[in-house]
Formats: structure tokens, sequence, C-alpha cells
């Protein structure tokens, strides 16, 4: 198969994260894979509830249209809650995938059920939004915050021993057999907590959501595949202000 472009949307009008964000994806990209990262040009610093993904909606559907126009073969919004994901499958036809969908799936095929630790509490009623449009709700063990905000997360140590803390508590209490990132800028600490969970006696897998969607994403375009027409229909034709 011929070269794979992939652009990834980082859904925040700050450019702090992209140089991690890049250096991440092309980790786990394939040789094939070619990986451009970009930001929006309105919106927020960063997606931390309903309101901020309203607002970077817009912006993360322009994105979009741009990357089909320029002749990527798929798009990633790098983001847990997902904005804009399913608008952006209805205007074009390359597929387009999230970091929480992607996530949910592989935890689903990893254990009987799966917790998500994500940032702060005004984010879980959208992460279980999420789950209960997906289907998979009836596997969501729990949803837990470290109580720390996205632009705070660049504090490697004290995130990792947060998310530590709350992981093992979704094993203990929870009943948790997977978990998962609940946020793409906790990138780089899966294999970390792996580790630091497994010499505490519980050898589960820890799922970071970026790598996940990258991974998801080039199995669909190898495969083929893209969204259906039959759930995203194209928008009707009228008059719209954007």
């Amino acid at each position: 198969m011929s070269k794979l472009k992939i652009r990834v949307i980082v859904p925040i009008i700050a450019d702090i994260f992209n140089e991690e964000v890049e250096r991440e994806f092309k980790t786990y990209a394939s040789d094939k894979t070619e990986i451009e990262v970009v930001n929006i040009d309105r919106g927020t610093a960063s997606i931390e509830s309903e309101y901020d993904e309203a607002l970077a909606a817009p912006g993360i559907i322009n994105k979009v249209i741009e990357a089909e126009k320029k002749g990527f073969d798929g798009a990633i919004i790098d983001c847990f809650g997902d904005p804009g994901v399913k608008a952006a499958r209805e205007v074009v036809d390359i597929p387009v995938v999230g970091a929480a969908e992607p996530s949910m799936l592989f935890a689903c095929s990893l254990g009987q059920r799966f917790s998500i630790v994500t940032v702060l509490d005004n984010v879980l009623p959208m992460i279980e939004n999420i789950a209960k449009v997906l289907g998979v709700h009836k596997k969501l063990a729990s949803i837990r915050s470290v109580n720390i905000p996205v632009l705070e997360l660049h504090d490697k140590d004290r995130l990792k021993n947060a998310l530590h803390n709350e992981m093992t508590k979704a094993i203990k209490e929870d009943k948790a057999h997977v978990l998962i990132l609940g946020c793409t800028g906790m990138m780089g600490l899966a294999k970390d907590l792996h580790t630091m969970l497994k010499k505490d006696g519980f050898d589960v897998p820890v799922i970071d959501p970026a790598s996940a969607s990258l991974k998801f994403l080039e199995a669909l375009l190898e495969l083929g595949l893209r969204q259906s027409r039959l759930t995203y229909m194209k928008p009707p034709e009228k008059e719209r202000r954007v």
C-alpha cells in the first residue's frame, strides 16, 4: 500500500502540545504513515467542558475539510471528548476518528470492564455520554479524575503519581480490568503506568488514547473503510452562516 497521509488536529488554539503530539504519533505510526499536526484557528486554550467543545467544533470541521482538500487520507481529532467528530464525518469522505471511541472499543476487547481516568470532574458526564452512545456503557466500571487541568499536565511526575493512585482505586474499588487514560494530553505515560501497576500485582492493560486513535485509523485506511453514509448522511444543501 502507498503512503498514508494523516492529519492530527489538536482542537485548541495553543500550540504548546504540538511538538510532543507529533513526536508521540510518529513513535506509533507505521513506516508508511505520514503525520501532520495542526491546531484550530478559533476556539479555546483547552477543552474541559461542553462549552469548550461547542466553541472548538467549527474550527475542527474546517481543518478536516481542509485536510480532505489537501489530499490527506484520514483525520484524527486529538481529544478524548471526540469533539466535532460526528459532524466532520458528515461533510467529508475520508475517515475521521477521535480518541475516546477507539480507546473504548479496544478496552472492550481486552477485559470484562474498563475504567477511565481523566483530568477534571467537569468532563465526567461528557465521557459517560460517549460510552452510552457507543453502546459500551455496561462495560464501563468507572470514570475518575486526577483534578489536574489540561494546561497543567506538563508536570509528568505529579500527573503519573495521580494517575497511579486513581488507577489503583479503579482496580480495587471499581473492579476495573482495563484502564484508559482519559485525556490525550496524558501522552507518554501508559507504559510506565502499566509497569507500576504490574509491580503492585495488577497486570492490566493501560490504553493511551492518542496511539489508540492512530492505530484504529491506520486499520480503517488499510482495510479501505470509512464512515457509513446511512449513519453519517451528507447535510442538506441550505444557507449557512459560519
